[in-house]
């Protein structure tokens, strides 16, 4: 059975909440190490936290669009 536009929409909106997840797991490691003073490695996690939101941003972006282009204005 053909999945609805409702359920793929669900499904986006999980994956995105997902990679927002690792974005905030990565955020919790950097200030770990900050705290640590190990400044290489709290970078990295937070540049890569950066390509989570990044991420997440796009997939939103896409889903807006998609809105828009069905999206009736009344007035």
């Amino acid at each position: 059975m053909d999945q609805s536009i409702f359920e793929i929409t669900a499904q986006r909106y999980e994956e995105l909440a997902a990679e927002l997840e690792q974005a905030a797991k990565h955020l919790r490691v950097s200030a770990a190490h900050f705290r640590d003073k190990e400044i290489p490695r709290a970078s990295a996690h937070a540049w890569a936290a950066h390509g989570h939101i990044c991420t997440a941003q796009r997939g939103m972006d896409e889903l807006a669009i998609q809105h828009a282009a069905k999206a009736i204005p009344e007035a």
